[in-house]
């Protein structure tokens, strides 16, 4: 199943879809209104969240999915990355940086890179704007596949957006947190998929569109597959000796890189797609 998060009336809903019908399932349960909800009850239950959810959307009313009233699927107490996990990445940052082998070392390397990237203030939804920084003049999105973990336990997956500062992180990567932790610089959304139906999500084909003024400057497209590690490895190098929140998302690096005389401006639209998760899109300012 796939979960959204709805805002209605001022009021917040949480939607099942399955066979693509969506099903409203705070109607049945008022006080699941956020797939964190769902997630703490199946977890006392001890079952997936698919299986609580389908026991739900039997007598739950089935609703259209509204896109500008879908809201980030959730507000994870942290967001995590992984950072040069494809080959082409490794490549992009050996080439804005001016010591390169220190990337190479980290891709060819058994311990992954592994930073924490966002609080919930710092993160934004579907819809919302995404952030450039005002003192960087070479700034890029950054599309992944996001790792969802509850109670330490991969519950789903969603989309992230890992915005990031190239300049800033290629003049000293001791400059990373600066370059990629600041305002709105990081998106998820629009839903989570759960385990189940995601299955091998190294098979998983993703895609990048970046437009301005009707027009499209970037597509690329990719797939999981070409990932240099494993979900299951960076989860472990990330759990491992470390006091993982309640609720969390690792994100897991990207393999489509803009040429590097691009460069995000504000009022870009930047649209990313996984297959079996959906579409999620931000506009751009400058922060």
């Amino acid at each position: 199943m796939r979960y959204y998060r709805l805002s209605r009336g001022g009021e917040y809903r949480l939607l099942a879809v399955e066979n693509e019908t969506a099903y409203d399932i705070t109607a049945v349960k008022p006080r699941l209104d956020s797939f964190v909800d769902l997630a703490a009850a199946a977890d006392i239950a001890d079952e997936s969240v698919d299986r609580l959810a389908s026991e739900l959307t039997a007598t739950a009313p089935a609703v259209d999915v509204d896109p500008a009233a879908v809201r980030r699927p959730l507000r994870p107490d942290e967001v995590w990355a992984a950072g040069v996990t494809y080959e082409i990445s490794e490549e992009a940052r050996e080439a804005e940086s001016g010591m390169p082998e220190m990337y190479l070392q980290a891709y060819e390397a058994e311990r992954p890179e592994i930073f924490f990237k966002a609080t919930p203030s710092r993160t934004v939804g579907p819809g919302e704007a995404i952030g450039i920084r005002a003192d960087s003049t070479w700034d890029v999105p950054e599309p992944e596949l996001g790792i969802v973990l509850y109670d330490g336990e991969v519950v789903g997956y969603t989309i992230g957006n890992d915005v990031s500062s190239r300049e800033i992180e290629g003049e000293n990567p001791l400059y990373l947190p600066q370059a990629k932790m600041y305002e709105r610089c990081c998106s998820i959304g629009p839903a989570i998929a759960s385990v189940d139906s995601v299955g091998d999500p190294h098979e998983l084909t993703m895609s990048m569109e970046i437009s301005r003024d009707g027009d499209v400057l970037y597509h690329g497209e990719t797939s999981t597959g070409n990932m240099a590690r494993t979900c299951d490895e960076l989860v472990e190098y990330w759990l491992d000796h470390n006091a993982v929140p309640e609720l969390g998302v690792l994100l897991t690096g990207t393999s489509l890189v803009p040429d590097d005389g691009f460069t995000l401006q504000p009022d870009d639209e930047v649209r990313i797609v996984i297959d079996e998760i959906g579409e999620l899109s931000n506009p751009v300012m400058e922060v």
